[in-house]
């Protein structure tokens, strides 16, 4: 594959916290600690030795969570690497999206993996484990429940409620073999794909449970430990927490400041609340609310007074979740991590954060957008090539794209720009002549220029329409190229399925991403 090299801001797709983080902007300086690239998580790692975690828990979690897999060799070494003091963890999040809901899934997982490798490689007295932590107690079925495949969305219609990672996967069968029976073509790649798909989402599995089963046999093989977070186990580390948040409540009150100091030149990404928890339990997953006489579940009869929700607390550690302005806190409370990696809306609400984790005594991980990639098959790499656009030129929106490529093919001038600097001449001499005999002309002179001007724009829209028209066939494959490379106008990576691909290229397509990878993405990568 060729590889193509972009800066994000030629993209139109990333917004400008994102732009100036990248860049270092001085304005956020503030809200991290360490710069994404080789010295700053240098000096994150020699930072996190300060933070301990609990790494026999850890452990022993991830040994329980994998009971029963298959385990890759590299995934097996991994887990064990985390018993060390000197191994740190490369982290990146996601919700238990069914077949993975959309490429940038996968782009983020194999992120872990390269910096991971590329710390080894400069870093060697260190080990580096690649995480995927699933958030696996989002509730939003909406997003988690439908992905596309050529084209077709598909939906899963179920009654269950609550955290979508407890769900079972039973009513999901009718869903998985209406899409297994269409994966095509025949071959070794979609047959493994099959096998893939019905062995991680057997009827007696959890749509957490299938995630798991998912990301280890497509990219276990890189050493990608999977962890999620709803454990009992791991939930006690973070009590002190819960209770501070039920109780002593601090996090709404230092977001709200920090959120106040960015919004000075950057829109908010995440909202916090008084209480930053929602409670768990059977098929509930609800806010917690103060109120009056105690806390209360909203939504729910449940309501609890001091005495009980300390009990609550203690004994059942795993009915009480992080909403996202707590969830990286307990994610870096129990993974010895030194970076997370995010896509852009994570890495701007992570920048809410800092204050929260200095508050905990929590490590605040260095932030590495996440990698963004755009393939082109030979189709549309021929097709651009036909159409004369530069890599640059096809990230414009559609309809901008469009002006621009008849203005530049057309063997006419379409711009009467210059035609309407002479006009305003000439009507600036007439002004003043009206206005000479009759002052109370001018009005009449000004309204005269100004339709004037409406009018030449008519006719440049009109002269425009004309050429597009003379250029239909060629316009219809510009349209063609967007539609394929940008459907529903947005990023491929948030619309498409890593499964076409895999069905095409099988495992070398995680390879191939992943050898073009960044270490901290800094570039966006078109894959040709």
């Amino acid at each position: 594959m060729e590889t193509v090299c972009l800066p994000h801001n030629k993209t139109h797709f990333f917004s400008n916290i994102n732009i100036d983080y990248l860049a270092g902007d001085k304005k956020l300086e503030a809200f991290y600690n360490f710069k994404p690239n080789d010295e700053g998580l240098k000096a994150a790692i020699e930072a996190r030795k300060s933070y301990p975690i609990n790494r026999s828990v850890l452990v022993e979690a991830l040994q329980k969570q994998y009971d029963g897999f298959t385990l890759h060799e590299a995934v097996s070494d991994n887990i064990e690497l985390l018993k060390e003091p000197h191994t740190f963890t490369i982290c990146t999040a996601h919700q238990p999206n069914l077949m993975t809901g959309y490429l940038y899934f996968i782009y983020k997982i194999l992120h872990t993996v390269k910096l991971a490798r590329h710390l080894k490689s400069i870093q060697p007295a260190y080990n580096f484990v690649p995480v995927f932590y699933i958030g696996s107690e989002d509730n939003d079925l909406d997003e988690l429940g439908t992905f596309r495949y050529n084209d077709v969305k598909y939906r899963w219609n179920t009654e269950q409620k609550g955290a979508v990672g407890r769900m079972n996967t039973k009513d999901l069968q009718p869903l998985l073999q209406q899409l297994i029976s269409l994966l095509g073509p025949p071959g070794d790649n979609t047959e493994r794909l099959k096998e893939i798909i019905a062995k991680a989402y057997a009827p007696n599995h959890t749509i957490a449970t299938a995630t798991r089963h998912l990301v280890n046999e497509l990219l276990g093989s890189y050493g990608v430990v999977v962890i999620d977070s709803d454990d009992v186990a791991l939930k006690q580390l973070f009590i002190p927490v819960l209770k501070q948040e039920l109780f002593q409540p601090v996090s709404d009150e230092i977001v709200h400041q920090q959120t106040s100091d960015l919004n000075k030149s950057y829109a908010g990404q995440a909202f916090s609340r008084p209480i930053n928890l929602f409670y768990l339990k059977d098929n509930i997953r609800e806010r917690i609310e103060q109120t009056a006489t105690g806390w209360q579940v909203l939504h729910t009869n449940i309501h609890f007074d001091k005495t009980a929700l300390e009990q609550e607390v203690e004994q059942h550690p795993e009915r009480f979740s992080p909403n996202v302005i707590l969830r990286g806190l307990f994610q870096e409370s129990i993974l010895p991590d030194i970076a997370f990696i995010g896509g852009g809306s994570e890495v701007a609400y992570w920048l809410q954060l800092k204050g929260v984790f200095e508050h905990y005594k929590v490590f605040f991980p260095a932030l590495v957008l996440r990698q963004s990639f755009l393939i082109s098959n030979n189709d549309s790499n021929n097709l651009q090539k036909k159409l004369g656009l530069n890599d640059e030129e096809i990230f414009q929106p559609t309809e901008q794209l469009v002006q621009y490529f008849v203005k530049k093919h057309s063997a006419h001038d379409l711009e009467l720009s210059n035609l309407e600097n002479e006009m305003q001449a000439v009507f600036d001499r007439i002004k003043e002549r009206a206005t000479n005999i009759d002052a109370t002309l001018r009005g009449s002179a000004e309204a005269a220029l100004t339709r004037m001007k409406h009018q030449m724009h008519v006719m440049e829209k009109k002269m425009l329409r004309a050429e597009k028209r003379n250029m239909a066939d060629k316009i219809a494959q510009l349209y063609k190229l967007k539609n394929t490379l940008f459907p529903n106008n947005s990023l491929q990576e948030r619309y498409d399925t890593f499964m076409p691909f895999y069905l095409e290229k099988g495992p070398s397509f995680f390879d191939s991403l992943l050898a073009a990878t960044l270490p901290y993405g800094q570039q966006f990568v078109i894959l040709k």
